[in-house]
């Protein structure tokens, strides 16, 4: 009995460590392959195309699946939070809290998540295909770094073009709150642009903007790794756009807690 039981306790310890040691791995090989990437990113020679052609791919033609997201949330959030008001008579806060919520929370996760649903899955399905289809190898041979050519305008592009997506989202999502606060609370348009202006801050909208361009460089980062490191075959390629996706969603909200708690709890 005393033997099985030290053998069930030894099987158990050794998943533990196998998981830490399998972590501990993968954390090595992202941290090397991020700086890597970040590394071509300053270095010439620079291809001015691929940045541009990916500055539209992730910015430009993710806009509508963004403005959607943010005029429907905007618009959801203004109904809650005049709900809950109504509860203590504080429905005048709605303005308020719509445009901090927007600006500080909702329109770069939203905005991140839903970009990486889009961008994260595309860029692994494409690189990875290029892994199986050995035309990052026919790269190297053609000496040009995969790194240079591939990861690095990616990084860039998404990590400039997110804040300029949240932007408009941010916007957008105040916009939403508005037409519900107008034409279905019945507030007055003047007294409730008033207030989001009041009671906005700069800080707000800024703060917001730098969670963006992290998110937009998780979202590339993981898509250009997963997509790299790509197993063989459909199921390969399958398997990284489904990871991509994931670790990008979950490192943006990990990542999100961590810069709430310095931009606004820490100060």
């Amino acid at each position: 009995m005393t033997v099985a039981l030290v053998s069930v306790l030894q099987g158990f310890l050794a998943s533990i460590g196998r998981t830490v040691l399998g972590l501990c791995q993968v954390t090595g090989a992202l941290s090397l392959f991020a700086g890597a990437g970040v590394s071509h990113v300053f270095r010439p020679p620079f291809f001015w195309r691929e940045f541009t052609a990916q500055l539209l791919r992730i910015g430009y033609f993710s806009l509508p699946v963004v403005g959607m997201t943010a005029l429907f949330t905007g618009a959801a959030l203004a109904l809650q939070i005049y709900a809950g008001g109504a509860r203590f008579n504080a429905e005048s806060v709605v303005p308020s809290i719509v445009a901090i919520g927007i600006t500080r929370e909702l329109g770069p996760v939203l905005g991140g998540l839903m970009v990486a649903g889009r961008v994260s899955a595309s860029v692994a399905a494409e690189i990875g295909t290029m892994r199986v289809t050995e035309q990052i190898d026919a790269l190297t041979t053609l000496s040009t770094n995969p790194y240079k050519y591939l990861v690095a305008p990616r990084l860039a592009a998404a990590t400039l073009a997110l804040p300029a997506l949240v932007f408009i989202g941010d916007v957008i999502g105040i916009m939403g709150g508005f037409l519900v606060g107008v034409g279905r609370l019945d507030f007055n348009a003047g007294s409730y642009m008033a207030n989001t202006i009041d009671f906005l801050e700069v800080g707000d909208v800024t703060s917001g903007l730098i969670k963006a361009a992290v998110f937009g460089f998780i979202i590339a980062l993981m898509g250009c790794y997963h997509g790299y490191n790509s197993g063989r075959g459909a199921q390969g390629v399958g398997r990284a756009t489904t990871n991509a996706v994931v670790s990008a969603s979950i490192l943006i909200l990990a990542s999100n807690y961590v810069m709430t708690e310095f931009f606004f709890v820490g100060a």
